[in-house]
């Protein structure tokens, strides 16, 4: 395959990721289940890493150096989030653990006010952490709950989804890309549809996020949240972008430390957003090497400009961390979005043309997800033949069993890719499989 046609040098960036160079059963790693967590680039690493020997201290809370430079650098880290999805204000940017406590919070607090007759709408293509919440929901509060329909293709049926909806419709809650499928949802279009039945509108960006240009304000999404492991930084840590107004009406997800005003025997009053739903310690590490990872993002726009080395945003940059970064967020996503497309492209093109295998989805819009089954074979033996050549992916329902249901299969194999993917892995991925099917042929 022509590499040229890269959009960045990516054994450059190849060489920034420790675990990229290990080796598996005497075999070179190729690791693609970025959809399941990506690598981390040294710099994250060394941010954590920093962080935990030179700068612990706990923030918001006290007046020596060490606990306001943990504060500053966390703070830094939600301002750089904010630049990253283009919120309007850094108070609509809530650190949670990752995207299903994002969910969760919201089922949590607006989950609430809902009652009987309400309903929310959801699809078939959603991962669990953006169907159960909701279910569970329906049965506490007594609503109805919705589900748009998936067609052959692995879309969204979008004439079932306009007849769904009604003026009961209180919440849409849809994926952004699909884990499975790798199908990239139209938000712009589904926000409209659901606002014009004065619904609100949440988007699960756990897969949007690594590999799609985010605008919350462009998409006009009323939520989205997104995992950082999913996005080059730590577990451990995510984001809840909510509007701000919304979240001021939100009754607080937990109570504890830090996100009180005053408290006394007798009466508690909240503090502003977004520390009313950040309850206790929280992770500072976690979203400091979030931080870090949209550094090291929007560094690879500075890349494709040409830029000198001096010129880099480092891992802390700062005092103004919004400066400069919405242009260069969209150069480096764009740059990923195509080199991932280039990707599943040729996965797609090697793949289909071995026998019994079958691909799962066609849809015509899709990111770097690619899964599929072979006839007779089991996708957890494939995923051991597979590991002992070195490649690893995932193997199983993906936390995504409706899509399983609608294709009539229990489990896939999934390769999923990541900007340090290469074409020469997807070959190896290829021969592989060509393996499996010799043994088990």
């Amino acid at each position: 395959m022509n590499t040229s046609k890269m959009p960045f040098d990516v054994e450059k960036i190849r060489n920034d990721f420790p675990m990229l160079s290990s080796t598996v059963h005497g075999k070179p790693l190729a690791y693609l289940d970025n959809a399941a967590t990506t690598q981390k680039p040294r710099q994250v690493i060394e941010v954590v890493k920093n962080y935990y020997e030179k700068e612990c201290a706990n923030v918001h809370r006290g007046v020596h150096y060490f606990s306001e430079r943990a504060t500053r650098d966390y703070e830094m880290a939600r301002e750089k989030v904010q630049a990253f999805i283009n919120a309007a204000e850094s108070r609509e940017i809530v650190f949670v653990r990752g995207t299903t406590e994002g969910i969760n919070l919201v089922a949590s607090t607006l989950g609430r006010r809902l009652s009987t007759g309400d309903e929310i709408v959801t699809t078939q293509m959603e991962h669990h952490s953006n169907l159960v919440p909701w279910q569970l929901l329906a049965e506490q509060r007594g609503i109805s709950l919705k589900v748009v329909p998936l067609t052959p293709e692995g879309e969204l049926d979008m004439k079932a989804f306009e007849e769904i909806l009604s003026p009961r419709t209180r919440l849409v809650a849809v994926t952004h890309m699909s884990n499975v499928l790798g199908t990239i949802n139209h938000l712009g279009k589904i926000g409209k549809m659901a606002h014009s039945v004065g619904a609100l509108f949440l988007v699960d960006g756990a897969q949007g996020a690594p590999r799609l240009p985010v605008d919350v304000q462009a998409i006009d999404c009323d939520f989205y949240t997104f995992s950082g492991h999913k996005i080059y930084g730590p577990t451990g840590i995510g984001v809840l972008y909510g509007k701000a107004h919304l979240l001021e009406d939100m009754p607080p997800y937990q109570t504890g430390g830090e996100m009180i005003r005053e408290v006394t025997l007798e009466h508690t009053t909240f503090a502003g957003i977004p520390y009313k739903f950040e309850a206790g310690t929280p992770h500072i590490a976690g979203a400091i090497g979030l931080g870090a990872a949209i550094d090291y993002i929007c560094n690879i726009g500075i890349e494709i400009l040409g830029a000198p080395e001096e010129e880099k945003g480092p891992s802390e940059y700062a005092p103004e961390p919004a400066t400069g970064i919405p242009g260069l967020r969209k150069i480096a996503m764009k740059a990923i979005g195509q080199h991932e497309d280039i990707l599943v492209r040729h996965a797609i093109e090697v793949l289909q043309g071995i026998k019994g295998l079958r691909l799962i989805g066609n849809p015509a819009d899709r990111g770097g997800v690619v899964s599929f089954v072979i006839d007779g074979i089991n996708p957890n033996d494939v995923g051991t033949v597979l590991d002992s050549e070195g490649i690893a992916v995932r193997t199983g329902h993906h936390c995504a069993m409706p899509v399983m249901a609608h294709y009539d299969i229990k489990a896939t194999v999934r390769a999923s890719f990541a900007f340090y993917n290469t074409p020469s892995e997807i070959d190896r991925l290829a021969e592989a499989v060509h393996k499996v099917s010799h043994i088990y042929g």
